[in-house]
């Protein structure tokens, strides 16, 4: 009799997964354009220390380059880019000016406050990443350039990226206007997965395909609300996109209050969704869409909201409410100085710091040899604290392994290699070698050590694979002890941060959809829905926040995924609440007062959340409202 198998632990089995789809070839290409070309034009000038920062920023412009709009990447490349400079002029004032004890109390106290930052949002964490990296090449790589020429250098390395983003057509963009490409494929994802979760819903996979069609909108939303010169869209075509997006969010409302009844819908339900998105990618009509059975609330709901989307489609007549999240420069800042933020900056500066005095005594004791790039050690640990790449032993062991294999895999092309066109032609593969590295931190961490090892070489060091095999696991050596060891204050909380805004966002969403009970009871049919889907996007979107920061945690070591306990559970819940408040919300706008089963679990799911607050501290109306506030 075989014996079976036991599941991997949580922090091997994700060090082990890998991202899957197609290849981002517009990203391949972009990348071979990037960093290569950039050091070859520096060579051929004679200014190959200033093609190497130019370089290095296009890397990690090239790591930011995810898939979306072009609207939403000047965002997330520009940002960081910007604080990559900074970063990169004040290294180098610190480091031409600085010992190492005031150096690496400096270093410390930006980690802290980069950290801090980090918990604001993704952009805000690549920024803080950006500029504690930029800052440790800065001081840790002497230059003959000044450190106003390296900033510009580094700026204009982004920059290129950046243009090559804005200005090249993605394959499959030639339909319609090629700018807004992105735009388009996250709106007709969105579609795709409304249509999905008709597909699913009376199945187990309902609430798979809710969550995926949670993602699909968070990303649109973001792909449309990128920053812009005029406050609203100027062209035809932008305009089609948001009254597209705008469309989907009643079919999405009436495909989740479907999923909450559990009861199969007829199959032709999920064509209609489909045919708009097959629209939305072809930039053509939608022709005749099939109309679902009206004999339910829910039924009734989307049968409306697809006659309105078709009509939508047909005028384009922009909506400008794209209902996303108002953060202003308040809630940032208490993001920044929450739970969460504290934590990690506290986290970050003991690490950063504490690599960067590590390096610094290394190099005054000449463990470097005659070179003094001591920057590697600090960068390291930088990438290797960032939560949001994945668990801290996953981390590590990835870290470790890509460098190894990077360092070996350099070592034998610096053998047989000429110089410096074989370095540069190896520089300009492994940019374009990046895009499809990224699904893997081991992967990633490979490519990226094979270009910088390619870089410093150019820049006129040595080799020096072994070197960085020896800084890198000391810095994971340096990481793993700090992410254990008891901070200040109550662990896990990044965690719970998510879950409060998660549990108000849900709070908000319920007693706004409750409260129009009385409105259409007066006899308001037509009461505004704007700030009841402004709402229930921000619920679903903290809420994937907080899924992801718990399971996040729960794949950690047991020293830090107990911090984490149960918080699965509050997530679970709060998601059926927030369905369950959809789900009356449609049935409201169908007969204006909420069904016996609609009170009856509203109620059940707030006694649930009541019994977690003892632990979690959420604040969540009780039970006893949900009569009174239905009216």
């Amino acid at each position: 009799m075989s014996r079976r198998a036991r599941p991997l632990p949580l922090w091997l089995a994700h060090a082990l997964r890998a991202q899957r789809g197609p290849v981002p070839w517009s990203a391949v290409v972009r990348g071979a354009l990037s960093a290569g070309p950039l050091l070859l034009a520096a060579v051929l000038a004679g200014r190959a220390t200033l093609g190497v920062v130019a370089a290095i920023a296009a890397m990690l412009a090239g790591i930011n380059d995810r898939p979306g709009s072009r609207r939403s990447s000047v965002h997330r490349i520009g940002v960081p880019a910007l604080a990559g400079a900074a970063g990169v002029l004040g290294g180098t004032y610190a480091g031409d000016h600085l010992g190492a004890v005031p150096l690496t109390l400096v270093l410390t106290l930006l980690g802290l406050v980069a950290g801090g930052l980090c918990a604001i949002g993704p952009v805000a964490s690549a920024a803080g990443t950006q500029v504690l990296v930029a800052t440790a090449v800065g001081a840790g790589m002497p230059l003959p350039e000044s450190a106003g020429q390296r900033a510009l250098a580094f700026l204009a390395g982004a920059a290129w990226l950046l243009s090559l983003r804005l200005a090249l057509p993605t394959p499959g963009s030639l339909a319609g206007d090629f700018r807004f490409d992105g735009e388009r494929a996250a709106v007709a994802g969105v579609y795709d997965a409304i249509a999905g979760l008709l597909d699913a819903v009376g199945t187990d996979h309902a609430l798979a395909r809710r969550a995926a069609l949670t993602a699909a909108l968070d990303q649109a939303q973001d792909a449309l609300t990128g920053p812009r010169l005029r406050r609203y869209a100027s062209s035809s075509a932008e305009r089609r996109l948001h009254a597209q997006y705008a469309a989907a969010l009643p079919l999405a409302e009436a495909a989740t209050a479907l999923a909450w009844a559990g009861e199969a819908v007829p199959a032709r339900a999920g064509e209609g969704p489909r045919r708009l998105a097959a629209a939305v990618r072809g930039s053509t009509h939608t022709g005749p869409l099939p109309a679902p059975s009206r004999s339910a609330p829910a039924l009734r709901a989307l049968d409306d909201a697809l006659l309105h989307a078709a009509e939508a489609f047909d005028r384009g007549k922009e909506n400008r409410n794209l209902h996303a999240r108002r953060r202003t420069l308040r809630d940032r800042v208490r993001a920044g100085l929450g739970a969460g933020g504290r934590e990690y900056g506290l986290r970050v500066a003991l690490c950063f710091g504490a690599a960067a005095g590590v390096a610094q005594a290394l190099h005054h004791a000449r463990w470097y040899g005659q070179h003094t790039h001591w920057y590697w050690l600090p960068a390291t640990a930088v990438f290797l604290v960032k939560p949001d790449l994945g668990p801290l032993v996953s981390r590590v062991l990835c870290r470790a392994a890509g460098t190894v294999l990077g360092a070996l895999v350099f070592a034998g092309f610096a053998a047989v290699l000429p110089r410096p066109e074989g370095l540069v032609a190896l520089v300009a593969v492994s940019g374009a070698l990046i895009p499809v590295a990224t699904r893997h931190f081991a992967a990633q961490t490979a490519v990226v050590t094979v270009l910088v090892l390619a870089l410093v070489m150019v820049g006129g060091e040595p080799q020096a694979s072994v070197g960085r095999i020896g800084e890198t696991l000391l810095a994971c050596a340096i990481v793993l002890v700090a992410g254990h060891l008891p901070m200040p204050g109550q662990r896990g909380g990044g965690v719970r941060s998510r879950l409060t805004a998660a549990a108000d966002a849900a709070t908000a969403y319920l007693t706004h959809v409750l409260g129009e009970a009385g409105t259409q009871a007066d006899g308001d049919p037509d009461a505004p829905r704007a700030v009841r889907w402004t709402l229930r996007r921000e619920a679903y979107r903290t809420l994937a926040e907080a899924r992801g920061a718990v399971a996040l945690t729960a794949a950690e070591l047991p020293a830090l995924a107990r911090h984490a306990q149960g918080a699965d559970h509050v997530v679970t819940t709060l998601e059926q609440l927030v369905d369950a408040t959809t789900a009356c919300a449609v049935h409201l706008d169908d007969t204006g007062r909420l069904t016996p089963q609609h009170t009856a679990r509203l109620t059940e799911l707030l006694d649930t959340l009541a019994g977690e607050r003892h632990h979690t501290g959420l604040r969540v109306p009780e039970a006893a409202a949900v009569p009174a506030l239905a009216g």
